[in-house]
């Protein structure tokens, strides 16, 4: 954390304090620090002193900004501070944005912690004293490893609190309150934006030793369904090869070129193609993510194919040109096939091997459009077809100059759909 930022934080306090209020450090930002965790976003409350006066005692320690001013959130431009004061909120919707706030500055400590999730979260800290406020057994919780919600009716009021509990899960290694599974079990859920489920998701996906935890709290639940109805409807054994699948993913999504993506990937891959694409369209419009994750999706499959019967090196080389990301897609077998079986060290290898094999054959001399032209070959169709033929060849391992001569007499037997590597 920002030595300068807890320095502000300090002086904020001590001037509200000054004027009769006083300041707590609030939500994750306390409990990640009882927990031992760091937390760089400083979020602190305001109570005791009006709107004006609070943003007159900004004005006084630097140049204020307005995040939410209906809302009663300000920041000082320069520092990573969320500045907010005490709020009640009554829910006018079903979305998580359908809510009618309320700012009141002398609400109370205890009300204003009402209105948060997990009691985890309702935890608040004195910034001068280092008082810990705990009204809902949060210390409790977190010592017993538990997500419990704060309170029924504010709980029910927003849906995507569902998704958080079981993010929080996975992130934490907690499990979730029998008490909030059952009232998150009756909470609608199909109204929420993509954005905001996908959200949670992430988290979930890039925080996670144990991502797996986030979708079976959510089958616990029986929410799986709409948002990922694509595994509630996977058989229990198959679910399980696709938890455990997802946890070894965890374990290398550092080193992959698309974390996110991949770890998507790693839940879709027993999907089918289908229900794959069904699963990413309803949680993003992002083109090159949709297109990567699809795209891992076919290739594991076709690896997994290869696996079973080797098709030879121009099979292995044509799997890899079709890959947007090879390097991932090994990781991914890894994490798909290698985890727990003996075999895998030799398999590994050799697919390390072949994998080398093809980048030394992409690194050479190629046929390119303008070889072919100054070969007399005009651009239309033949030329395409041409390339793509030529483009056989080069993962056969030909030489450039062999590509080219052997690339034209094709042409010249008119293109007869004579397989390249076979030339």
């Amino acid at each position: 954390m920002s030595d300068r930022n807890m320095a502000m934080a300090r002086q904020i306090a001590a001037a509200v304090a000054n004027a009769g209020g006083r300041t707590y450090y609030v939500g994750g930002f306390v409990r990640d620090r009882l927990m031992g965790r760091e937390n760089k976003d400083i979020d602190i409350e305001v109570h005791g002193v009006t709107v004006p006066a609070l943003e007159a005692i900004l004005r006084g320690l630097g140049e204020v900004t307005t995040m939410g001013a209906s809302f009663g959130v300000m920041g000082l431009r320069h520092y990573d501070i969320d500045i907010a004061m005490p709020r009640s909120e009554k829910a006018t919707g079903r979305g998580h944005k359908d809510f009618e706030v309320f700012v009141d500055p002398f609400i109370g400590e205890e009300k204003a912690a009402l209105r948060r999730d997990f009691t985890m979260n309702a935890l608040m800290q004195d910034v001068l004293t280092g008082e810990v406020l705990d009204f809902f057994g949060g210390r409790r919780d977190i010592e017993a490893g538990r997500i419990r919600h704060v309170n029924d009716a504010t709980f029910a009021e927003d849906p995507l609190r569902v998704f958080r509990a079981a993010q929080f899960a996975a992130r934490f290694g907690f499990a979730v309150a029998d008490e909030t599974t059952a009232i998150s079990a009756g909470m609608a859920v199909d109204a929420l934006a993509p954005e905001r489920v996908m959200g949670e998701l992430e988290k979930a996906l890039m925080k996670a030793a144990r991502p797996s935890i986030f979708f079976t709290e959510l089958k616990k639940m029986n929410r799986l369904d709409p948002w990922f109805r694509e595994l509630d409807a996977l058989p229990e054994d198959a679910l399980a090869r696709t938890m455990a699948r997802l946890d070894a993913a965890a374990a290398r999504r550092s080193l992959a070129q698309r974390p996110l993506d991949f770890m998507l990937a790693a839940v879709c891959a027993g999907l089918g193609p289908a229900g794959a694409a069904a699963f990413v369209h309803r949680l993003t419009n992002a083109v090159e993510a949709t297109r990567y994750v699809l795209n891992m999706v076919e290739c594991l499959g076709r690896l997994a194919a290869c696996l079973e019967a080797d098709p030879g090196e121009d099979g292995w080389m044509t799997l890899f040109d079709a890959s947007v990301c090879p390097e991932d897609m090994l990781l991914l077998a890894r994490a798909a096939y290698g985890d727990g079986s003996p075999d895998w060290p030799a398999t590994g290898e050799r697919l390390r091997g072949l994998y080398a094999l093809y980048r030394e054959r992409m690194a050479r001399p190629f046929v390119m459009g303008r070889d072919l032209v100054e070969a007399g070959v005009r651009p239309g169709p033949d030329m395409g077809r041409a390339l793509k033929y030529a483009h056989g060849l080069r993962l056969a391992g030909v030489e450039k100059a062999a590509q080219l001569q052997s690339t034209l007499d094709w042409l010249r037997r008119g293109g007869d759909g004579e397989e390249a590597s076979h030339a």
